[in-house]
């Protein structure tokens, strides 16, 4: 447990937390929606600092990222925990273990995170699984000793994060993928419980700050799959960040809360595919296909 970065005090005992556009005004003794920031005191405490819930070795190109260390391993770490409560999450199991109050993981230290990568021959450390930005201060340190000792870092995030951590932290990430899930704000607010807005403006950030980014959208049937959507998504990418940055275009499996509609068809995925080519990318992949 740490003292979070980040966060205002308020009267009453009560704190705003200030990481992500959510602002949570948090009351003594309870959590934001994140599940992992917890007001004691007036105090606002990260309580997945160096609690690893995953570690693993994964191919960079899972991540994924085909155009950044192609064919590296990635030391590949989180805790438990998101701002978002997607419907569709992949990761639940580990996500959302904080929502039912379990703060799961092994006590394990920035540098021993950066050791551990050394060695095992991984180039880089990706932040991932959950999303980084609800465990800020423990992946800031790890990527602080990491960049020192010459490897790279990288975010898989959702995005939604304010401008001034994402400033903060810009200096020591090198690539990150960003689901950008739809360009609907509708989807946004129902399925993911965030905001599109401010997802766009972290890409743009990025962007300027010189990271490396991927894009990656879940093609999810009947939700995000319209051509008008995924013009929409192609020529922000296009316009906003440049024609050679990577878009995958992932299928859909049913999975957590959403059993209730079938896997993404090749067919789609060559259509998303072709969209994006057309709006002028260079680079469009499509994963996650059921064979």
């Amino acid at each position: 447990m740490k003292e979070a970065l980040f966060y205002e005090k308020l009267a009453g005992s009560r704190v705003k937390c200030d990481l992500c556009p959510h602002y949570c005004i948090i009351s003594e003794g309870k959590r934001g929606l994140c599940g992992v920031r917890e007001n004691q005191k007036g105090i606002l405490y990260s309580l997945v600092y160096g609690k690893l819930a995953a570690a693993n070795i994964d191919p960079i190109e899972k991540k994924p990222l085909f155009h950044f260390l192609h064919g590296t391993l990635s030391y590949s770490i989180s805790t438990v925990g998101c701002n978002f409560h997607c419907d569709f999450c992949q990761n639940y199991y580990i996500s959302q273990a904080a929502r039912m109050k379990e703060i799961l993981g092994d006590e394990v230290p920035p540098e021993k995170i950066v050791e551990a990568a050394i060695d095992n021959k991984c180039p880089s450390i990706s932040y991932t699984y959950t999303e980084p930005t609800v465990y800020f201060e423990y992946a800031f340190e790890t990527a602080k000793i990491a960049k020192e000792k010459g490897l790279k870092n990288i975010f898989v995030t959702n995005g939604y994060i304010n401008r001034e951590p994402l400033e903060r932290i810009a200096p020591f990430l090198d690539a990150a993928n960003v689901d950008l899930k739809s360009f609907s704000d509708e989807f946004y607010r129902k399925i993911c419980g965030g905001k599109l807005a401010p997802v766009l403006e972290t890409l743009k950030l990025m962007k300027t700050k010189g990271i490396w980014i991927e894009i990656a959208t879940l093609i999810i049937p009947g939700l995000n799959d319209s051509d008008e959507e995924l013009n929409k998504i192609a020529n922000f990418i296009k316009n906003e960040l440049g024609s050679e940055t990577p878009w995958h275009v992932t299928g859909f499996y049913p999975t957590y809360k959403m059993l209730d509609r079938p896997r993404t068809s090749v067919e789609t995925l060559i259509k998303a595919r072709g969209i994006g080519i057309k709006a002028g990318l260079k680079n469009v992949y499509i994963g996650n296909v059921a064979i």
